[in-house]
């Protein structure tokens, strides 16, 4: 099936507010998407679980971290929230820690997988949230490994 037939695969990155984790994710899925030429196969997005940062940016530490390793984020990319109908429009729903997979089967009752559950060589299954210890490159080391799983792990199940 071409690129032009073919559903785009949705791909939805959560975390707690929206500005660290899950935005970074978003844009290192994207960039890597981009990079094996597989744009028009994937639609990806990020959202939040809570609503503290919504409508604001990303952190200034995860936009750092993106700059110093040259993957460029949506200049439009504002912090939203997570609803029921994600569920709906994404194929896959990955929340970046177990605190966010409890909020999520909390507030839905749906359980999602964590995004290091794509990563084989990961040392945990939780990506720690920066924004209080500023662990900005040990967080991007982490959702990269992820996101290189994941990747790998869409483009055999769907045959891309």
């Amino acid at each position: 099936m071409s690129s032009n037939t073919r559903r785009p695969v949705k791909v939805m990155f959560i975390c707690m507010g929206n500005i660290c984790r899950s935005p970074m994710a978003e844009a290192v899925f994207a960039h890597l998407v981009r990079q094996e030429g597989l744009s028009s196969f994937f639609e990806v997005a990020s959202s939040a679980v809570g609503s503290w940062h919504l409508g604001q940016r990303p952190h200034s530490g995860t936009l750092a971290v993106l700059k110093q390793n040259n993957i460029p984020v949506d200049p439009q990319k504002i912090s939203i929230l997570f609803t029921s109908q994600d569920f709906k429009r994404y194929d896959y729903v990955l929340s970046l820690d177990r605190e966010v997979v409890s909020n999520i089967q909390y507030m839905y009752g749906v359980q999602t997988k964590r995004l290091l559950d794509y990563a084989p060589d990961a040392t945990t299954l939780d990506v720690p949230d920066p924004y209080y210890d500023h662990s900005f490159s040990r967080t991007y080391e982490l959702v990269l490994q992820g996101c290189k799983g994941l990747l790998a792990h869409i483009r055999e199940v769907e045959a891309i």
